[in-house]
C-alpha cells in the first residue's frame, strides 16, 4: 500500500527501542522527528544510529527532522517530572531555576516579570493551564490557578494578550543546527518563527556549514507568522501548521480557515506542507481514534497536505504503532476521494518551466491513461518534486542513486524515493524502473507506468522526455 500522504512520526520514551521503530518504519513512518525541546543530543544520536541500521536493513530510506526548540518560554522541572494544580489556589512562577511542586514553578525567562501586566493571564501547556497575575514580586510572579490540570517539564508558556520580546534564534537553537549537520539530518524545523528572517538565519548557518542539503521547515505558531506567510514561504522548503502552539496565540475557531490558507498557498508555492499537532490525541490512550479525529486527518489529506505529523502520540503514548497504523488507514481512505484533476488544472501553466509543464502532461496522462505508477530517475529530486506538486493520480517512483536526494524526497506527496545504483543507458533506466514497480506495486499484465526524467543524467538539467511502457 503505497499512500500518497506522508507521515511524520516523532520518536519519544514510547518509541525508543530498536524493535518499535523498526515496526514503525514497516507500517509506513516516512520521516523521524526529534523535538529539541525534549530530545537530548544522546538520545538523538542512539535513535538515529538505529534509524540508520534499520534503512540499511530493511532496504528503506526513512529521513530525519530534527525539530529545533526555538525562542520561547518554557517551564523548569518539576518533583518527578509533574506537578498538579488546583482551581482557586495561589502559587508563585519563579524567574530562576527552582524545583517546581503544586505550589510554585520556574521559567527560563527572567524578563517574563517585567513584561507581564496585572490580570496578564499566564498560559501554559498550549493553554490548557492558566494562571493570572494578583502580584509581582522581586524575583518572581504571585498568580492564581484559574484551571486544574497537571504541568510537566518543559512545557510551552505564553502571555494572552502580551508580546513577548524574545531573542530571534537562542544560542541553543545555534547548536542544534550544528548537530543536525554532523547527524546528516535531512530537515530543520524551525519552531516560533515570526517572519523569514529567521529562516534565513538559519540557511546562513547551514551555508556556513556548507551543507546544501538539509531542507527547512518553518512552523507556523503565532500571528505575526500567518501575517508573514508569503515571505516565508518564499525562502522555506516547507512549512508545518503546529496548530497546538497557533492555537494559543489565535482564537482556536479561526485554525481551520487557517489551515486549508496555508495548505493552499504552500502547493501553489511549490513547497511542502505539513499538517500538525493532536490529530489522534485520543490514541495515546485508546486504541480507537474519536469520529472527530478521523474526520480531522481525512480534510488535512483531502485539502492536499503533503504530510501529516504524529506527537505526544508516538513519544508517550500507550499504543503508537496502532496509532500510525489507523493513520495510514484514513490517509488511504481519504486519497480515493481527492479529486486529482482539480488539483491539477489549478496549476497554471502560464508561471510553467519545462520541467513543469511535462509534469503536468505526464500527471494529466496518467490519470486519463489509469497508470499504476510514474517513474522519475532523478538525480537531485527537481523532477520528482514538480511532478509531486501535480497531484497525480498514481504513485510517483523516484529513482536515484543519490541518497540524499531519495531522503530529502519523503515528504513529497505521493513520492516513493528508491536509492538505486547509478545509470547511465537509457535501455537499462526502463528496465530499473519496470523493475522497481513490480517489487513496490501490485501490478496486472497490460497495466501502464509513464517514465519521464532528465537524459542524459547529468548532462540536462530540466526534464525533457516521458515514455509510455506496457507490463
Amino acid at each position: 500500500m503505497l499512500n500518497k500522504t506522508k507521515v511524520v512520526v516523532t520518536i519519544g520514551p514510547s518509541t525508543i527501542e530498536k524493535d518499535q521503530i523498526k515496526r514503525l518504519m514497516e507500517n509506513g513512518m516516512d520521516v523521524a522527528r526529534f523535538n529539541m525541546s525534549y530530545s537530548s543530543y544522546a538520545f538523538c544520536e542512539d535513535a538515529i544510529q538505529k534509524i540508520q541500521e534499520l534503512n540499511q536493513e530493511l532496504h528503506l530510506s526513512v529521513a530525519v527532522m530534527i525539530d529545533l526548540m526555538g525562542s520561547s518560554v518554557r517551564t523548569g522541572k518539576f518533583t518527578n517530572g509533574q506537578a498538579y494544580f488546583r482551581k482557586g489556589d495561589r502559587i508563585r512562577i519563579y524567574m530562576e531555576d527552582v524545583i517546581g511542586d503544586s505550589s510554585k514553578f520556574s521559567v527560563n525567562y527572567s524578563d517574563l516579570i517585567k513584561e507581564v501586566n496585572y490580570n496578564s493571564v499566564i498560559k501554559v501547556k498550549n493553554g490548557s493551564m492558566m494562571f493570572e497575575v494578583i502580584d509581582r514580586k522581586e524575583d518572581y510572579l504571585v498568580c492564581e490557578v484559574l484551571t486544574d490540570g497537571t504541568i510537566e517539564d518543559n512545557q510551552s508558556v505564553s502571555v494572552d494578550q502580551v508580546k513577548l520580546h524574545l531573542p530571534r534564534m537562542t544560542k541553543k537553537d545555534q547548536s542544534d543546527i550544528v548537530f543536525a549537520h554532523k547527524m546528516n539530518a535531512d530537515f530543520l524545523a524551525l519552531s516560533h518563527i515570526q517572519s523569514h528572517e529567521e529562516v534565513l538565519y538559519a540557511s546562513k548557518i547551514l551555508l556556513d556549514l556548507k551543507n546544501d542539503h538539509i531542507g527547512i521547515i518553518s512552523k507556523i505558531e503565532n500571528e505575526e507568522a500567518v501575517t508573514n506567510l508569503k515571505e516565508i514561504i518564499r525562502v522555506s522548503d516547507g512549512v508545518m501548521i503546529s496548530r497546538g502552539d497557533l492555537g494559543v496565540d489565535i482564537p482556536i475557531e479561526r485554525i481551520p480557515g487557517i489551515q486549508k490558507k496555508i495548505i493552499e498557498k504552500c502547493h501553489k508555492a511549490g513547497i511542502v506542507s505539513i499538517v500538525a499537532t493532536e490529530l489522534l490525541s485520543s490514541m495515546e490512550r485508546a486504541l480507537q481514534p474519536t469520529r472527530a479525529e478521523v474526520s480531522d486527518v481525512a480534510n488535512a489529506v483531502l485539502d492536499g497536505a503533503d504530510a501529516v505529523m504524529l506527537s505526544n502520540e508516538t513519544t508517550i503514548g500507550k499504543y503508537p504503532i496502532e496509532t500510525l497504523k489507523m493513520m495510514e488507514k484514513i490517509i488511504n481512505s481519504a486519497e480515493k476521494d481527492i479529486d486529482y484533476l482539480e488539483f491539477l488544472n489549478s496549476r497554471e501553466e502560464k508561471d510553467m518551466d519545462i520541467t513543469g509543464m511535462i509534469s503536468h502532461s505526464v500527471s494529466d496522462c496518467a490519470s486519463k491513461l489509469h497508470c499504476c505508477a510514474i517513474i522519475a530517475p532523478t538525480m537531485s529530486g527537481y523532477t520528482a518534486r514538480k511532478m509531486s506538486n501535480c497531484r497525480p493520480s498514481c504513485p510517483i517512483i523516484a529513482v536515484s542513486p543519490n541518497e540524499n536526494t531519495v531522503k530529502s524526497l519523503q515528504l513529497h506527496f505521493a513520492v516513493n524515493p528508491v536509492l538505486i545504483d547509478e545509470i547511465k543507458d537509457f535501455d537499462k533506466i526502463i528496465e530499473v524502473s519496470k523493475k522497481v514497480t513490480f517489487q513496490l506495486i501490485s501490478t496486472q499484465p497490460g497495466d501502464k507506468i509513464i517514465i519521464t526524467g532528465g537524459y542524459p543524467f547529468k548532462e540536462v538539467k530540466s526534464t525533457n522526455f516521458m515514455k509510455i511502457e506496457e507490463l
